[in-house]
C-alpha cells in the first residue's frame, strides 16, 4: 500500500511541493487546512507521516508547531529546505489596478509586505492557505481578488501571474520537517542533527551551564527558543536544534543535559540537509 503524507494546505501548496520533492512526484497526500488537522491525520493513522513547516529564514521559527509535535509525542525523522517564491496571481485579463483584495496565508503576506505597500488600494486579507485561496478564485471566478501563492498553484488553478517573485528577500527559505508516530530508524552514523526540549530550574546560570555542555561536546546550536509553560507561571521550556559531526559527542551531551534538566525530551534525531 502506498505511503500517504499529510500536508498543510492543498495540492499546489508549498507543503505539497515538499512532499513531492521528498517522497516523489506520485506521492499520495491528505490535504489538511490546519496544522492541528495534520497532526490528527498522523495520530489516527489516516496518514503515515506528515510534512510540517517549522522555520522560515525571514519570519523565524513556527513555535506552535514545535509545541504540537511535543504535545502529541510525535517524532521528527527528517527535514527538507525549500526556496520560497511568492507570486501575485488572479483571474486572467486583469491588471494589478483591478485588484481590490489580496488573500493569502499570514506568513506569505508577511514575506511580501514591501511589495504590497506599493499598492495601498489593495486590502490585505489573511487566509488559511496559499493554494486554497488560488483554487477558490478559480472555482468561484472571483474578479478583483488576488492570491499570493506558488507558480505551481497558478498553473494548477489557471490563474495569471500579475507579478512574479514578490517576496521581499530573494533568499527566502523555509525549513520543513517530516514527522511520524515512530522514531527514526537511521543508523547513528547517519544522524547529525537533533531537536530537543528541556526545562530548567529557575536559578541563575542554569541555562548557561547547559549551553556550556553543548559547546564542550562540540554541538553547534542552530536554534534556541523559549516557550512559557502555561500551567506554571514564570517557567519556560526550551526548544533547541543542534548539529554535530559525531553521534558520540551528541550522546554525551544528551546524557549530561538529562541529569541537569528538570525535564528532558528528544523530539527527533535525523540527517541535516541544510544546503
Amino acid at each position: 500500500m502506498a505511503t500517504k503524507i499529510a500536508i498543510q494546505g492543498i495540492k499546489g501548496s508549498f507543503h505539497h511541493q515538499v512532499a513531492q520533492e521528498y517522497f516523489g512526484k506520485e506521492v499520495a497526500v491528505d490535504e489538511c487546512l490546519s496544522f492541528e488537522e495534520l497532526v490528527s491525520s498522523v495520530l489516527s493513522g489516516k496518514s503515515d507521516q506528515a510534512v510540517m513547516a517549522i522555520e522560515n529564514s525571514i519570519a523565524g521559527p513556527i513555535i506552535p508547531n514545535y509545541a504540537l509535535i511535543d504535545k502529541n509525542n510525535l517524532h521528527i525523522i527528517g527535514e527538507h529546505y525549500l526556496d520560497i517564491h511568492q507570486n501575485l496571481m488572479a483571474l486572467k485579463g486583469q491588471t494589478i489596478q483591478d485588484i481590490e483584495e489580496v488573500h493569502s496565508h499570514p506568513m506569505a503576506l508577511l514575506q511580501c509586505m514591501e511589495f504590497l505597500k506599493q499598492y495601498p488600494h489593495i486590502k490585505i486579507v489573511e487566509d488559511k492557505d496559499t493554494a486554497e485561496t488560488a483554487r477558490r478564485i478559480h472555482e468561484k471566478q472571483l474578479k478583483g481578488i488576488a492570491a499570493i501563492a506558488s507558480k505551481v498553484a497558478a498553473e494548477m488553478y489557471d490563474l495569471e501571474i500579475l507579478a512574479p517573485e514578490i517576496q521581499t528577500i530573494n533568499n527566502n527559505m523555509t525549513r520543513f520537517v517530516i514527522i511520524d508516530k515512530e522514531q527514526s530508524v537511521l543508523a547513528t552514523n547517519e544522524i547529525n542533527r537533533a531537536s530537543i526540549k528541556f526545562e530548567l530550574d529557575h536559578k541563575r546560570g542554569s541555562l548557561a551551564a547547559v549551553l556550556n555542555v553543548m559547546s564542550d561536546c562540540k554541538l553547534n546550536l542552530t536554534k534556541i527558543q523559549s516557550l512559557p509553560k502555561i500551567e506554571t507561571p514564570w517557567k519556560y521550556s526550551f526548544f533547541v536544534d543542534v548539529t554535530f559531526e559525531k553521534y558520540e559527542d551528541y550522546a554525551k551531551a544528551k546524557a549530561l543535559i538529562d541529569i541537569m534538566a528538570e525535564y528532558f525530551k528528544v523530539l527527533g534525531e535525523y540527517k541535516n540537509t541544510k544546503p
